[in-house]
């Protein structure tokens, strides 16, 4: 769904949501890959490339292209991913390591499905009632009106597993 700051922590989470289902993923993730996931979903090109800009031009360069990214695992309330590149023979997949927010900030630029672990889902996915869809709107119309610029704010806590 994209990303937002939660308050009162100014923390930016992205926010997963299940494609045939009503349970939904937060993670909370660092500024900088707020700012990149909410460049690829406004559709920003930078004069320069970014550092997500950049991988994804190695990643192509070298012939390869983001098959999927898979959110795998929860492990002591630190979530991780996998990236998953292919190109060429089908039965060539190169799966590495990865942050989620990197994944997904990778992914979207690359057009390629982000998928959750059920076990995952299970662990930390919440659901909305049918009464907090208003929610869910306005959690929309606030994407449709935020900019890269608002996640400037420096991350606090891991979510994620480090670098």
């Amino acid at each position: 769904m994209g990303v937002r700051v939660e308050m009162p922590t100014n923390q930016p989470i992205v926010l997963l949501r299940e494609r045939d289902g009503d349970r939904y993923l937060p993670i909370w993730i660092g500024a900088a890959e707020a700012t990149a996931i909410a460049y690829a979903q406004q559709g920003v090109v930078p004069p320069r490339p970014l550092t997500h800009d950049l991988l994804m031009a190695v990643v192509e360069g070298l012939g390869r292209r983001v098959v999927r990214v898979r959110v795998d695992e929860l492990r002591d309330k630190v979530f991780y991913a996998t990236l998953v590149l292919g190109g060429g023979d089908p039965q060539a997949e190169t799966e590495i390591s990865a942050r989620p927010s990197d994944g997904i900030a990778l992914a979207l630029r690359a057009a390629a499905p982000i998928v959750v672990a059920e076990s995952v889902f299970a662990e930390a996915g919440i659901t909305m009632a049918p009464e907090e869809d208003d929610e869910v709107e306005r959690f929309r119309e606030f994407l449709d009106q935020v900019s890269a610029e608002d996640f400037d704010a420096p991350a606090e806590g891991p979510t994620e597993a480090p670098e």
